[in-house]
């Protein structure tokens, strides 16, 4: 089966039972068949988005990384990032609305770059995804223990630096996301509820720490946000200032999962573009205040805490104890919601490349059940995976920690592998449409995908650089030092071998040309 022969499967429902006639049609125009049910509206799509990013998640836990690598002045690398970051969801929101796909990232690539590039974009998103599902997972040993000392299965230190933290963490992450592959198997439906219900309360508990650490706020916003600590002044800063910008880096990407469930959304040339922008936007905005508060409601900028704590540290500093263990179960509602928009949209990645006989066991893979209409096999495939990343962190807390880091990186470089084809189509003056007509960036498109593509190049360099205070904070290593060279490095040997084997399979599709036509 080719990427654009339409797909048959003889169990699969009647079409219209799950989706509207307009849109199979436009899937089909795609070269695929309506196999997937179609029950994401507009606010389920934002959702996911927005739960992949998870400001309550990723704030909350990196804070202390870039407070520590840049002193409080570090704010500033937040509306720097978002800068690149809104760039690159413009384009991926004009890219939804003509090709509402599964399998966004690598579907978007391969059209307008070919087989062989859009495969590794693919590739490079599955890694990154399947990485990030660990990730998220294993958070959760730093909230439910807080919570209640039950969760503590396996010891009595939570850290998850020692013996006992590391495998209990192991075990809540497993746990995590076996209950994430249920969910997700069971139907669209019920997943975007599950997710709606996640997101809506992660929006209220950011409302909650924010309002709460204003009311209690030392100092006034310019005095949080001036102050570059011990790490300089002027350009002896700007080392500092780029290390810290990892924070942001790490927390503003993924919003492009809600392009991921295309095929699952209802209208989704209209209601997938407005997911992505919105998801980033609320991120961006709730995120800044959630970093200026806990700057202002900090008891102390000076003393060493915040860059070891966090805001976990102001919370328990500031607040009453009830307040703050409320908190904390919405940040593990948060992690939940979070790990469940990853490992679906993983698994959708996963379907997209099978289904284009783009993996091996390919006919296995991409599957749907009939009766929920989900990829369930790519779901358990992708979590038993995640799972085998988790086991990493057992005694080597450090590796886990870098390649956690460096699966940014990964998806930085997938994102590059479709704005930079998109730039060099909108240089030629080739269109990026497709089917029915649907507005796009206009003149503004040059501009805004040249800055997304310079960029987001830079920051995924400052990603990568071997900085032993991120890749390794114990010192010693120089292998950790230098983890994310290392690791892009493997993981395009690896991918490359794994092309060329699937290129032999039989019925595999021959490279071809992007699938783009002149204006």
């Amino acid at each position: 089966m080719t990427a654009t022969e339409p797909t048959s499967t003889e169990s699969t429902p009647t079409v219209s039972t799950y989706s509207s006639d307009e849109d199979s049609a436009a899937l089909s125009q795609l070269g695929y068949r309506q196999e997937l049910h179609r029950g994401i509206g507009g606010y389920a799509a934002f959702a996911s988005g927005f739960s992949f990013v998870s400001i309550l998640t990723t704030v909350f836990a990196l804070f202390a990384l870039g407070f520590g690598l840049g002193g409080p002045a570090f704010f500033w690398t937040w509306p720097i990032v978002f800068v690149c970051q809104f760039c690159v969801c413009l384009v991926f929101a004009e890219l939804s609305g003509k090709f509402p796909v599964a399998g966004a990232v690598y579907q978007w690539s391969r059209r307008l770059a070919g087989e062989t590039v859009g495969w590794f974009a693919g590739w490079f998103m599955l890694v990154g995804y399947i990485v990030s599902v660990a990730a998220l997972a294993i958070a959760m040993q730093s909230v439910l223990p807080e919570i209640w000392s039950g969760f503590q299965f396996v010891g009595s230190d939570t850290s998850l630096s020692s013996v006992s933290g590391a495998t209990n963490a192991i075990s809540l992450g497993s746990i995590t996301i076996a209950l994430c592959t249920v969910i997700s198997a069971a139907g669209v439906r019920i997943m975007g509820k599950i997710t709606v219900t996640g997101v809506t309360i992660e929006i209220i508990g950011v409302i909650l720490l924010v309002a709460a650490m204003f009311i209690k706020a030392e100092r006034s916003p310019v005095a949080a946000v001036a102050n570059t600590g011990e790490h300089g002044h002027g350009l002896g800063y700007f080392p500092a200032f780029l290390a810290s910008m990892l924070m942001a880096c790490y927390v503003m990407y993924g919003f492009d999962s809600a392009a991921e469930l295309s095929e699952e959304t209802t209208n989704p040339r209209k209601t997938a573009p407005k997911a992505i922008i919105n998801a980033l936007l609320v991120s961006f905005v709730g995120g800044g205040l959630m970093i200026i508060a806990a700057l202002m409601a900090a008891p102390s900028l000076t003393d060493g805490n915040l860059s070891a704590q966090g805001i976990a540290w102001v919370i328990t500093s500031q607040l009453d104890t009830g307040l703050g263990k409320l908190l904390l179960i919405i940040v593990a509602i948060a992690i939940f919601s979070a790990t469940l928009a990853i490992q679906a949209s993983a698994s959708r990645v996963m379907f997209s490349m099978a289904r284009d006989n783009r993996l091996p066991f390919a006919t296995f893979l991409s599957r749907v059940n009939p009766r929920t209409g989900t990829p369930v096999i790519t779901g358990v495939v992708v979590s038993v995976l995640a799972i085998a990343v988790l086991l990493v962190n057992l005694g080597q807390a450090g590796v886990f920690a870098a390649i956690t880091s460096v699966s940014v990186v990964i998806v930085y470089l997938a994102y590059l592998m479709v704005t930079v084809p998109a730039l060099i189509h909108r240089l030629r003056g080739t269109s990026l449409s497709h089917g029915k007509p649907v507005s796009g960036l206009g003149k503004w498109g040059i501009p805004v995908n040249l800055i997304a593509v310079v960029m987001a190049t830079l920051l995924m360099i400052n990603c990568a650089w071997p900085r032993q205070a991120v890749y390794d904070p114990d010192g010693g290593n120089v292998i950790l030092q230098y983890f994310a060279i290392i690791f892009v490095a493997a993981t395009v040997i690896v991918g490359w071998f794994a092309y060329r084997r699937v290129r032999s399979l039989p019925g595999a599709p021959e490279p071809t040309d992007a699938l783009v036509s002149k204006k």
